[in-house]
């Protein structure tokens, strides 16, 4: 696809200049400038530093690429809704390196401070009562949803987002480090990081989109969530740390419908550090690894729990007596070879009526298990600290 170089007013930040004839190195300037309004054609930005203003919307007709090393930083005190989305249709390049992630960041470092990265696909959802689409809770209330499993919103590898999770005026809507609404499988998304927002790390709202290399730190609900019958097949290396403020590991659901086609996914830690409080205080019980609510199921292998100690938490719970009957017992939830470095109970459920009981081989343990498997560098370190902590 042919790209268009997007004219900015771009500072030149010039670190040095050749004084004499003599000299043959000189130092490149540095772009900066302003990425706001709506992209409605092909839009490139060199390696630089740049601002993002108010909701940014890449549209049908239009793309946005950023290069590998680029910063972008949002500024939660000026009363915008910071934001990237990528409407149905778009697409979004932002193709990092190990050691030159792209990185999207706010100015002063507090969570909840603006709205991530947004996109939207036509893949197939499962919503409520069965319905094919559904309206967005992100506040901009857009329809997703469609017939398109191959939909292909571009590839985000070596990415870092900072800070976001931003409640919107009305206060109930919320935006999440990444939010992927129905995007499709063709979407690549490997290595990316949610880094201390205050909502969720990654959401999934249905769509067949798989993810690989993810890190999920310190975000105050739950590290990741999915809901509307999302159906990846092919993700792996999830790693969840909570601290502070956190819920569930893993919020896993699917809008009440009945079905046998959740995800699946392979090499997951799930760590709670010492002394984290659920998001409305530590009273409420939304502290276990990893829940199973509304016909929530799936396949998960190679999983490795810490931390989960809090009286009443489990590592795996079950919320709901149709979930236990349709998922568990009717053998559509598989978590095979799980691996507990503690004192976290094995599962459990909420209310009476229902005891929780996997098939034969449908949960089953080991003392070998990794869970994730991930590569650090500079794409994992924040302020000299780093993520994976290796």
């Amino acid at each position: 696809m042919k790209k268009l170089v997007l004219s900015l007013a771009i500072v030149a930040l010039t670190l040095g200049s050749c004084s004499s004839d003599n000299e043959d190195i000189k130092n490149e300037p540095i772009p900066t400038g302003e990425i706001s309004g709506e992209i409605t054609t092909d839009k490139e930005y060199p390696l630089g530093n740049y601002t993002i203003q108010g909701t940014v919307k890449i549209k049908s007709t239009g793309s946005l690429t950023i290069a590998a090393g680029s910063t972008i930083t949002a500024n939660g005190s000026d009363g915008t809704a910071d934001a990237l989305l990528v409407e149905n249709g778009g697409q979004l390049f932002l193709n990092g390196t190990i050691a030159l992630p792209i990185i999207f960041t706010e100015t002063s470092k507090t969570a909840g401070s603006w709205g991530g990265i947004i996109m939207y696909g036509d893949a197939p959802i499962v919503g409520a009562n069965g319905v094919t689409s559904a309206t967005s809770e992100d506040g901009n209330n857009l329809t997703y949803g469609g017939t398109n499993a191959a939909h292909n919103g571009g590839a985000l590898k070596y990415v870092r987002v900072e800070y976001a999770g931003k409640k919107l005026t009305d206060n109930t809507s919320e935006m999440n480090g990444f939010s992927f609404y129905s995007v499709g499988s063709a979407t690549k998304l490997e290595n990316l990081i949610a880094y201390k927002g205050a909502d969720d790390g990654f959401e999934f709202y249905g769509g067949t989109v798989s993810a690989k290399n993810l890190i999920s730190y310190g975000n105050f609900d739950d590290s990741f969530d999915w809901q509307d019958g999302w159906r990846g097949a092919e993700n792996t290396n999830w790693y969840a740390y909570q601290t502070g403020t956190g819920n569930y590991g893993m919020e896993i659901e699917a809008k009440s419908v009945n079905n046998a086609f959740g995800p699946k996914i392979s090499n997951i830690t799930l760590t709670r550090a010492a002394g984290t409080a659920t998001e409305g205080g530590s009273s409420a019980a939304e502290y276990d690894a990893i829940q199973f609510k509304k016909e929530g199921n799936g396949e998960y292998s190679n999983v490795v729990i810490s931390g989960y100690t809090t009286s009443g938490a489990t590592a795996v719970r079950i919320q709901d007596a149709t979930t236990n009957t349709n998922q568990v017992t009717g053998g559509k939830i598989k978590l095979l070879n799980v691996k507990i470095n503690d004192g976290t109970s094995l599962f459990g459920g909420v209310g009476t009526g229902f005891t929780v009981a996997f098939p034969t081989g449908n949960y089953t343990t080991s003392s070998t298990s990794t869970g994730a498997s991930l590569t650090g560098g500079a794409w994992a370190i924040i302020d000299g600290v780093n993520l994976l902590g290796k």
